[in-house]
């Protein structure tokens, strides 16, 4: 039904997420971006920002043609609608889902991508980018272990695609990891969605779709990767 364009990113991981847990029929077509897959002109026909991850829905609900959707908030968006799952049901809520999930596309994904970036992949060491995305990434770590004090999720009781959203940008540096132990709700929060079974399967693909995964970048990939192709 769906054909889920992949490669085992956070990015990735946040429609993986989903997929699993609303166990919708779907099919990975890997993108593998260390190759230059996503400057393919039929990958760019339906992601022409040539960024992974992008969906093909081959039975949308409107029973037209397939939708194609790129940017991961907005695949997120639309599998909740057409789902009707892991979204709020009235408006408020939908607003105050909608907040978060924009929240880490705008903040929490970029930062820490950025922090990565200069930890761990930058060819030489620059203090000041390394200290400037590091703090703020503990400044967006802070903000939502404040939101979920009192709270099993982030918007409330429910489990929602904000949550997925977030998750896999926490700490996702193995390389270049950063101290939780100030963010105690946020640890909470982090290991339930960790235990989930569709937490499990959706992480599980990652070698299945790379086995490379975690091993270090080639030049060439750095290249294809950070802008120099």
């Amino acid at each position: 039904m769906i054909d889920l364009h992949y490669w085992p990113t956070p990015n990735g991981h946040k429609i993986t997420l989903f997929l699993e847990e609303a166990g919708l029929e779907y099919r990975i077509v890997p993108v593998d971006i260390g190759k230059g897959a996503q400057f393919e002109p039929d990958y760019l026909r339906i992601s022409p920002n040539n960024k992974m991850p992008a969906i093909v829905d081959h039975a949308p609900a409107d029973g037209g043609t397939p939708i194609s959707v790129f940017e991961s908030g907005a695949i997120l968006i639309y599998l909740a609608n057409k789902t009707g799952r892991f979204f709020a049901s009235d408006t408020r809520g939908k607003v105050h889902v909608n907040e978060w999930l924009m929240w880490q596309m705008a903040g929490l994904g970029p930062m820490t991508g950025q922090y990565g970036h200069f930890h761990v992949y930058a060819p030489e060491q620059i203090d000041y980018a390394r200290d400037r995305y590091r703090n703020e990434v503990l400044r967006l770590l802070g903000v939502l272990d404040k939101q979920l004090r009192g709270r099993a999720f982030i918007t409330g009781d429910d489990y929602t695609i904000a949550d997925m959203a977030c998750y896999p940008w926490i700490n996702p540096y193995t390389k270049a990891p950063l101290d939780l132990s100030a963010f105690p709700d946020l640890q909470r929060w982090h290991a339930a969605i960790a235990a989930r079974p569709a937490t499990q399967r959706a992480y599980a693909l990652t070698t299945k779709v790379n086995p490379d995964a975690g091993k270090p970048l080639s030049d060439e990939e750095k290249k294809v990767l950070f802008g120099q192709r």
